[in-house]
């Protein structure tokens, strides 16, 4: 591991002062993804710059009904708060299925939005990764892909984005708040992670330099009847191979209003608008759904190993959402 220096701050202008300075710094949360990529020489900053003292560290109701989620909330927090678990219960659901409570009491929100994929190839120095050394290929195209992306994929790159609560944040139309040396900036979730494209190493929008402050999101009452799903290789906390965080407002065995995001089928959470848009003002069926899914998946580009996700995410639409139908019967 290279050598690096470490500052503490206590102020979010102090924060993006001391990064501004250095761009080899990086800010450190709970460390659970940053520090691993240290370890193997996949990031080398010569400064972390601990923000884990910052005042960022509540949930808290907007004025016009949301919700405001600080930069530094633990996963932990963020699944126990009241507000989050009644009025958003699938993005408590995706907290609790990501990972193990030591994790969870450690990693932060804004860590979680800002952490790099798990593929293999890019964790190993020893193999080309075009998203760890942009321009010298991608080794799972020709290699082990069996978990990477089936959409918004490109030959410069197939890993997926391995948040569950990502999915859940996009789902429920969040927005993630900044502060920069020029002043704050916010971004909507769907448009913080970039598109492949040939440039798979610039991963979000996030202007040099820039801190995460919080994360608001909307008043949502579909957000209400919610439920998240995800599908691992084992029943101990795992990496998804398919998720979806959905909710549904059914009235008359018809849809009035739907929310779906999908998790472990691209680069980034992925909002599945075509499907949303199927259903919406349709009969509440388990036909409809499967339509809906395969509208949504129908610009899916497959590899030789993971052509299964097309049928597992299309499976996970059509059993969430039913099971929200029924729900909503009750």
């Amino acid at each position: 591991m290279r050598d690096f220096g470490y500052q503490r701050v206590y102020d979010v202008s102090g924060a993006v002062a001391v990064l501004g300075t250095d761009p080899d710094a990086r800010y450190l949360g709970g460390g659970t993804n940053l520090v691993d990529l240290m370890k193997t020489g996949v990031e080398r900053p010569a400064l972390l710059v601990d923000v884990r003292e910052l005042p960022l560290d509540t949930v808290e109701t907007t004025e016009d009904g949301g919700l405001r989620i600080g930069a530094t909330v633990t996963n932990s927090d963020l699944a126990a708060h009241p507000d989050v678990r009644r009025r958003y219960p699938a993005l408590t659901q995706a907290v609790l299925a990501g990972a193990s409570g030591q994790l969870r009491n450690m990693a932060t929100v804004g860590g979680n939005l800002l952490q790099r994929t798990r593929c293999g190839y890019f964790t190993d120095l020893s193999k080309p990764c075009n998203k760890r050394e942009p321009g010298t290929g991608c080794s799972a195209v020709g290699g082990e892909h069996h978990n990477h992306a089936i959409l918004g994929a490109t030959e410069h790159c197939v890993a997926v984005h391995p948040s569950d609560m990502g999915v859940a944040l996009t789902a429920f139309d969040a927005v993630v708040h900044y502060e920069t040396a020029e002043g704050p900036g916010a971004l909507p979730l769907t448009e913080f992670y970039l598109p492949v494209g040939d440039t798979p190493h610039l991963e979000t929008a996030l202007p040099s330099g820039a801190l995460i402050t919080h994360v608001t999101l909307p008043p949502a009452p579909v957000a209400a009847l919610s439920r998240y799903r995800k599908v691992r290789e084992r029943a101990s906390y795992a990496f998804a191979i398919g998720s979806i965080a959905a909710a549904l407002d059914v009235r008359d065995g018809v849809v009035r209003d739907v929310r779906i995001g999908i998790g472990a089928v691209a680069s980034r959470p992925w909002r599945a608008r075509a499907a949303e848009q199927a259903l919406t003002g349709g009969p509440a069926t388990a036909d409809a759904f499967a339509a809906a899914a395969d509208a949504e998946l129908a610009a899916a580009r497959t590899l030789p190993d993971n052509g299964y996700k097309v049928t597992l995410t299309r499976n996970l639409v059509v059993a969430v959402l039913s099971e929200l139908t029924e729900e909503a019967a009750r």
